[in-house]
């Protein structure tokens, strides 16, 4: 039931993290508030398919 997901910074588009989702309870794109190592700061980053 879990798969695999890459989260994008939507600043500079890159891929910066690998996280796991439940499709069951999480059915939408998911999006996180993370630390982007390429911006300095912290972005919007949000789901891409692994």
């Amino acid at each position: 039931m879990r798969d695999i997901i890459l989260l994008q910074c939507k600043e500079c588009k890159e891929k910066n993290y690998v996280t796991k989702k439940n499709k069951k309870n999480q059915t939408g794109k998911l999006e996180m508030k993370k630390y982007c190592k390429r911006c300095n700061t912290h972005t919007m980053h949000k789901e891409t398919k692994a």
